[in-house]
Order: C-alpha cells, then sequence, then structure tokens
C-alpha cells in the first residue's frame, strides 16, 4: 500500500511537533509546514520534510501547491494548525487565524490537490462563555458567541471551512493543552514550585484539559475516520475545580505548603489592559492582555466530548495528574524546572 502523504502547518509549534511526531509514528510522508525563520529545536528527526507556504497570498499560494504537486504529488491529509494565541494587534487573530485559513482552502481546491481530509485545529474558545450559573457544559447544538478576538477569529476559520463545498473536513476544538514544552501553563507550574499560587476572581472555576499527545490522537482519529463535515469538543473526559487544579499541581511538583493569593477580577482586568499597553512599548505579545484576561475570568469550561467518543472511538489515555507528571518530569529534565 502507498504511504499516505500529510501535510502540518504550524509544525514548529507546540501542538504542531507533537501532531510531526505521530504522524512519523504512523509511517506518513510527512511534510511540516514551518516559516524558515520558525524554530526547528523539536523537528530533527530526518524523516521530517519541510516547505514554507505563503497563506497571506492566496494567488502565490495556489501555485506553490500546483509546484508541489507536479513535483511529489498530492497531500492525502493536512491538519492545519498553524494560527497566533497572542499578538500584539488584535486584528492580527482575524488576519492570521481566518483570513489566512481561508486562502489556504482556496489556494487547495484552486490548486486542484484537495484531499481526503483536511482537519482545522480551532478552540473552545470559539463557543465563548459557557453556564456559570448551573455550570452545564458546553454543548455541540449550542450557538457559539466567542468573547475574545482569538475566539472570534477562530469561529470565523470554522464557518468559512463549513461553507466550502466538495472539501471533506473535521473541525477539533481542544480545551486547555497542556504537555511537555508548552510554555504558559508551564509559568503556573513555576509560580506554584516558588511557593506561590496566584489565582482569578473568587467564584470557582471549572476546568477542563487534554494532553498534548490525546489531542494528537485525536486529530488522526478524525483523519483515519470515515467521518466527513463535522466537528467535536476534545477534552479528557475529567472536569476539575481550579483548588482542585492546584492541589493536583502542588502534589506532582512536590510542593505541600504554598500562599494562595485570589486577584479580584476587576484588578486583573487593569493589570492585562496595562500588560497590552506595555507590550505596544515593547514590541513583545504579553501574555497578559484584554483577551487573556476573558479567558481567565471565564468560570466554565466543561464540554460535551460524548459525539467525540461515540463518532471517532476517541479514549484518552492521560487523566490530568498523569500528563501533568510527564510534563513535569520533561520540564525538569530539559532544564525548564
Amino acid at each position: 500500500m502507498d504511504t499516505k502523504r500529510i501535510l502540518i502547518t504550524g509544525a514548529s509549534g507546540f501542538i504542531g511537533s507533537f501532531l510531526v511526531e505521530k504522524a512519523l509514528e504512523k509511517g506518513y510522508e510527512t511534510w511540516a509546514g514551518v516559516r524558515r525563520s520558525s524554530s526547528r529545536e523539536y523537528l530533527k528527526d530526518e524523516r521530517i520534510q519541510f516547505i514554507d507556504l505563503n497563506f497571506a497570498d492566496k494567488d502565490k499560494l495556489a501555485v506553490q501547491l500546483r509546484e508541489f504537486v507536479a513535483e511529489h504529488g498530492r497531500f492525502d491529509y493536512v491538519i492545519h494548525n498553524a494560527g497566533v494565541t497572542k499578538c500584539l494587534d488584535p486584528q492580527d487573530f482575524d488576519k492570521v487565524n481566518f483570513r489566512y485559513t481561508a486562502n489556504f482552502i482556496d489556494a487547495l481546491k484552486d490548486a486542484d490537490c484537495t484531499p481526503e481530509k483536511f482537519v482545522l485545529m480551532s478552540s473552545l474558545s470559539a463557543f465563548g462563555v459557557g453556564d456559570e450559573i448551573n455550570y452545564t457544559p458546553i454543548c455541540l447544538p449550542d450557538k457559539p458567541n466567542p468573547n475574545t478576538a482569538y475566539g472570534r477569529s477562530k469561529l470565523k476559520a470554522e464557518e468559512y471551512l463549513q461553507s466550502t463545498t466538495d472539501f471533506p473536513y473535521i473541525i477539533l476544538r481542544p480545551t486547555g493543552v497542556y504537555g511537555p514544552r508548552e510554555k504558559d501553563y508551564f509559568l503556573m507550574l513555576k509560580t506554584v514550585k516558588s511557593g506561590l499560587d496566584v489565582g482569578a476572581g473568587f467564584k470557582p472555576q471549572h476546568l477542563t484539559f487534554i494532553y498534548v499527545r490525546d489531542l494528537a490522537d485525536a486529530a488522526f482519529l478524525g483523519l483515519e475516520s470515515s467521518v466527513c463535515n463535522k466537528a467535536y469538543f476534545v477534552a479528557d473526559c475529567d472536569v476539575h475545580t481550579d483548588k482542585e487544579y492546584t492541589r493536583l499541581v502542588k502534589q506532582v511538583i512536590g510542593r505541600k505548603h504554598v500562599l494562595s493569593l485570589k486577584v479580584p477580577l476587576w484588578l486583573l482586568k487593569g493589570i492585562s489592559v496595562m500588560a497590552e499597553e506595555l507590550s505596544k512599548l515593547t514590541k513583545k505579545p504579553s501574555t497578559l492582555n484584554r483577551d487573556k484576561y476573558k479567558i481567565m475570568k471565564q468560570r466554565n469550561w466543561e464540554c460535551d466530548i460524548e459525539p467525540l467518543k461515540s463518532d471517532l472511538g476517541f479514549s484518552p489515555k492521560y487523566n490530568l495528574k498523569r500528563g501533568l507528571e510527564e510534563s513535569v518530569k520533561w520540564y525538569r529534565d530539559n532544564g525548564w524546572l
């Protein structure tokens, strides 16, 4: 049987590098979509082939794809993972997460190289705030109402993909993704290790997570299944309060006592605004910003993954404790902690 050819965009990023690992593990001819300026620190396997695609220009991108097909043949599968989660100009969310995705879809069709399956890596943020009174899970029939620039850009990308014809796709909407190499959750681990636990607001949060290797499994289940033109939430089946999460982090880190501080939401908002304004002066995107504040403010991240389990046979291998243990080991082995 011929080896399947796969393209993974955003391959140099946290999630992308694990998608590449999974593709290699499964024996695919693996093409990593990365910019020439991007780090290839976690893409050192000699089997990986690289391509730098011009998502900003649909016509040039179509030419690139035609030339690729003439030389190598078309991609059987595509996982479009490229995107931004923070940026200096909020309009860049729309440009990169939505417009570049639309350009890519159009270019694939214009170049007559529509893949057998296209997986779009979206986000639970595309649905916005969940039920913060009764804490019912967000379900697929619910109407999306994103409240962040990031979430709106992801929803627009989803809607564009869903509007296409003769273009087989799967949309994945992961909740909080963590694991080795990830930097945002790592900051929380580092803070707890230093003896401090900082929480946002006083009302309990219901948190959900997905370990990066389980997310990669879900992506390939979507690619290799006969299911088409559907969207799914991706989480590990469990729900944790913010207190339970901190307790588990302390246990895995090996820190018995920490000073717990709850930051009022009004103060957190002010700090986020100042951090965003400062980032404009330093020309470096800040982890804290107006968008991030709305995400930290959100109290309910529960989502229904039963359709993912029933349609694609998804069964997560990692609960939060096991995933944190593996992550912390990697952070320690690599000198991060």
